[in-house]
């Protein structure tokens, strides 16, 4: 199973109201093949801390034990720095976690209850990044490799704009 980048977001809103917006939106992502729904795990906590989940993903059963077990290998061989054992039970672990067709689990996201104040909704979700698959294809057909990777936040350039511009003054 080719899986591109996987980048997790955690959203907080206000008030307890589904933005329908927002699901046309990946849904036009991933009609474009630019992105896929991994996991959605949606909390709603009403005024009076009735909580509600709402769960989605993109991936049939059979292809969210793969991703499951493809994780789990990958955190096993972390583990076991390199152990075959360790991946193969990281492995059987991350497809039993991914047989009901989410790999959030919903019994374990309590804490998100617990931490989010009433009246509002969080939302964690898993992303792939379908559009790199070719890209990273290619970068490997011509004998190319990672070297370090990032993700730059708007505030971060004008953060770096403000020193600059603080180091220019001061000079």
């Amino acid at each position: 199973m080719a899986v591109g980048p996987v980048q997790l977001l955690v959203l907080g809103f206000e008030g307890t109201e589904a933005h329908p917006e927002i699901r046309a939106e990946l849904d036009r992502l991933r009609d474009s093949d630019v992105v896929r729904l991994v996991d959605l795990l949606v909390v709603r906590k009403d005024a009076d801390g009735k909580v509600t989940t709402d769960q989605r993903s993109d991936l049939s059963k059979d292809e969210a034990t793969e991703m499951g077990a493809l994780v789990g290998a990958l955190i096993g061989i972390g583990l076991g720095e390199g152990d075959e054992d360790v991946a193969l039970a990281g492995a059987e672990a991350g497809a039993a976690a991914g047989a009901d067709g989410h790999l959030l689990d919903e019994d374990d996201m309590w804490y998100v209850e617990d931490a989010i104040p009433p009246g509002t909704t969080a939302a964690i979700a898993l992303v792939e990044h379908v559009w790199a698959l070719p890209l990273r294809e290619s970068i490997r057909n011509a004998r190319g490799r990672l070297l370090a990777d990032a993700w730059i936040h708007p505030a971060d350039l004008v953060g770096i704009g403000l020193i600059a511009a603080a180091e220019a003054e001061a000079h």
